[in-house]
């Protein structure tokens, strides 16, 4: 009867260390997976903002030749002077979008409401309150 009751806690025993060792092997694979799964979301992130980057920069550049254009037509006089306002304005902004991208000028905005929360924070209310009544007049 001893011998019995010893191998039943023997096998009890065997049996606890073999589930002990598949729950960790499984929360080892579940590690593994879930790492995987980060580590693709993360470079798929990166592509995004890399392509987002991208297409800024093409934006930039495509303000820098209007600009080329503006200049190149502008006639004389004040009118022409203002034309050539006008370019410079928008060769600045597209050399800015080109060099910037989108993930500088999210920096650039972040800064901005960090020197300045108030006028950041009344801005938004504007704004949401300005979205508000266009949404609520369309219904």
């Amino acid at each position: 009867m001893a011998n019995t009751v010893q191998n039943a806690k023997d096998t009890a025993s065997h049996v606890a260390d073999k589930a002990k060792d598949v729950a960790s092997t499984a929360m080892d694979k579940t590690r593994e997976v879930a790492s995987s799964v980060a580590d693709k979301t993360k470079d798929m992130a990166g592509r995004a903002g890399q392509k987002a980057d991208d297409m800024a920069g093409r934006a930039g550049s495509a303000l820098e030749s209007a600009a080329s254009t503006v200049r190149d037509n502008a006639p004389g006089g004040m009118l022409g002077s203002a034309a050539h306002k006008v370019a410079d304005t928008l060769e600045g902004g597209g050399r800015y979008l080109r060099e910037e991208g989108l993930t500088g000028m999210a920096e650039d905005l972040t800064d901005m409401v960090r020197r300045n929360p108030i006028p950041a924070l009344l801005l938004g209310l504007g704004v949401g309150f300005l979205l508000a009544r266009a949404l609520s007049s369309n219904s």
